[in-house]
């Protein structure tokens, strides 16, 4: 694998990381060149490379909520998307055991791709152009979703009078401890807290206890873990539940 880079700070951490700069020769004979840019870059940057290089050279974006129409497919290129599902927030973040969603039209890249995603120990996931979008959100609910519902446990434990740094230090090791239970049990399985064991009376001083916009996260969520639950629960408690959980 080489490295293109568009300026001379992209040089200089493809070097940092040491990994092989690529020249136009390398480019033009790639089976495939991945668009690791910005999603508002790709049309921009695949229009640029498809009047440089061959077109037996794919191009494949890497970006979640992208169609396939964001690529350059001028001249019958083969195009596609290569998406890791993993919160990358380091170049030296491993991609290893985390899932990846394929998207192409070409049954010959789609090969590539998936023999791709094999040497790097990712998951394949083939996602339909139409259902992109569903896909995406879903993605994002579990990563940024996951730290801005993290910040709002912070700042609960902060109306307790917690500093958030001690707030944060606390509650990752529990938000890790409720992962591994998921990971081992599934979602109902792994579900823990009040709503699961029907206790109405504590679900109702969460909400009175928190700042508003933050009571209303905790409504909406318990709300669906309620839904988790249900089966678990007697049907007095779970119709108690469901009518404190109710919007006011």
């Amino acid at each position: 694998m080489r490295v293109a880079s568009r300026d001379a700070e992209g040089q200089r951490r493809t070097r940092a990381l040491g990994l092989a700069p690529a020249t136009e020769d390398d480019l033009k004979k790639a089976r495939l060149c991945l668009l690791c840019v910005p999603d508002a870059a790709v049309p921009a940057v695949s229009r640029e490379l498809a009047t440089r290089l061959p077109r037996t050279v794919a191009l494949v974006h890497t970006a979640g909520a992208l169609p396939l129409t964001a690529v350059d497919a001028s001249r019958g290129r083969a195009v596609g998307s290569f998406h890791p599902l993993c919160a990358v927030s380091s170049p030296r973040d491993s991609l290893t055991g985390h899932a990846v969603a394929l998207s192409t039209r070409s049954p010959a890249l789609r090969g590539v791709l998936r023999r791709m995603a094999e040497d790097v120990e990712l998951h394949a996931l083939d996602v339909p152009e139409s259902r992109r979008a569903a896909y995406h959100a879903g993605a994002v609910l579990s990563a940024g979703g996951l730290v801005a519902l993290a910040d709002a446990a912070v700042t609960a434990l902060g109306a307790a009078g917690i500093a958030r740094d001690d707030a944060l230090a606390a509650l990752l090791p529990l938000m890790r401890s409720a992962l591994r239970g998921v990971e081992a049990r599934g979602l109902s399985g792994g579900l823990t807290g009040p709503v699961v064991r029907g206790d109405t009376a504590v679900v109702a001083a969460h909400l009175a206890a928190l700042p508003p916009d933050v009571a209303q996260l905790h409504r909406l969520l318990s709300r669906r873990a309620l839904g988790l639950a249900s089966e678990k629960l007697r049907p007095e408690s779970r119709a108690a539940l469901a009518r404190l959980l109710a919007d006011d």
